[in-house]
């Protein structure tokens, strides 16, 4: 249970970041797509014999890259899309080709957080420390292509390469993270708590800070009642972050007005 105290709470912060940023960029979709089509690298590389923190690593980049290349020429949605339908196809046929791996499909797409070793815990810790310090430092960047991108251009910061480090640092956190936690519940922390902060402030830094709060909250309170109840976290942490966003609504249009949601 330690290790899966430690775990979560690391990825509760990742998710917080990441999906602060994800929220803000319009990329909601892409969070969705990388970490569930990578699921392929991971049986691939168990076909082969290899670890699948390999293979996981490979096509999550990967897809992050065949996003940024696709959105180039076309829309953002319509890139992330056919690159998740690839990897998707592909992931499939590996499946196919294996009879062992519907159990391990299992718990890349729900977790297995309360199976969480020592030996994970430290790749994962390790793994948010370096993604939440490569968002620190393409902060302000970040921040200026997601608001002005025609402006950033002219600062000589194409929105294109930004959005590719971006992909790229998301790829990178989430490719220790799914085995543990889940690429559903990934997705659930990345979206949930941030597009409740988003609605709640417009100040960057208190919607981040709030983002990674709400997040630690949400996974806390799963945990909790999951091993109360035997429910599946998932399941709690999917509608915590659901009724964030919703409670987040009912304040903003209730008691805060736009001068003063900020």
């Amino acid at each position: 249970m330690l290790n899966t105290w430690i775990a979560a709470t690391a990825v509760a912060v990742i998710a917080g970041v990441m999906g602060f940023f994800a929220v803000l960029r319009g990329s909601t979709f892409a969070a969705h797509a990388i970490p569930n089509g990578a699921f392929a690298g991971a049986a691939g590389a168990t076909l082969l014999g290899l670890n699948p923190f390999a293979g996981l690593a490979v096509f999550s980049l990967a897809g992050a890259a065949g996003i940024a290349a696709l959105s180039r020429r076309a829309r953002h949605d319509v890139a992330t899309a056919l690159t998740f339908v690839l990897m998707l196809g592909i992931g499939a046929l590996f499946v196919s080709w294996s009879t062992e791996y519907a159990q391990e499909a299992y718990a890349l797409l729900f977790g297995e957080v309360f199976g969480v070793s020592s030996g994970d815990v430290v790749p994962i810790v390790a793994l948010g420390v370096v993604s939440v310090a490569l968002i620190l430092v393409l902060f302000r960047p970040l921040l200026l292509t997601s608001a002005m991108p025609e402006v950033a251009a002219a600062r000589g910061l194409p929105p294109e390469r930004m959005e590719l480090a971006f992909l790229l640092v998301m790829a990178l956190a989430t490719a220790m993270t799914v085995p543990v936690v889940g690429a559903l519940l990934m997705f659930s922390l990345m979206i949930g708590p941030a597009a409740a902060a988003r609605t709640l402030t417009a100040s960057p830094v208190r919607a981040l800070a709030l983002s990674v709060s709400l997040a630690l909250v949400a996974v806390w309170l799963g945990i909790v009642l999951s091993y109360r109840t035997n429910w599946p976290l998932g399941f709690f942490v999917g509608v915590t972050g659901a009724a964030y966003y919703l409670l987040a609504l009912f304040l903003r249009t209730t008691y805060l007005s736009p001068r003063r949601a900020r």
